[in-house]
């Protein structure tokens, strides 16, 4: 949430993310800031769900990033995506399941 809201355009955005130019980091700066604040949001659905001890608060929060994932990887022609967002959201939906 930090680096996507508040270092987007900074030498360590602009390299976390592989933008291609400063210029770029610039003209994208509002829309990485709506991102950041979505991931915030879910992350702080998860420690919700962590503090609150409530497995479905927590599979409905995991599910939220897996469709982020999936529509991510597939609007951005990204599979990186699937890999770091998907995989372990199913990796957290298979553990409440299965525990």
């Amino acid at each position: 949430m930090y680096l996507e809201m508040v270092l987007w355009s900074s030498k360590k955005g602009i390299k976390a993310f592989g933008l291609k130019s400063k210029e770029f980091a610039e003209e994208t700066k509002v829309l990485a800031a709506n991102q950041g604040l979505y991931n915030g949001f879910l992350a702080a659905g998860l420690i919700w769900a962590l503090i609150s001890k409530s497995s479905d608060i927590a599979l409905f929060f995991f599910a939220c990033i897996c469709i982020a994932g999936i529509y991510g990887a597939y609007s951005t022609k990204k599979i990186k995506i699937l890999y770091i967002q998907t995989i372990p959201a199913l990796v957290g939906i298979l553990t409440f399941l299965i525990f």
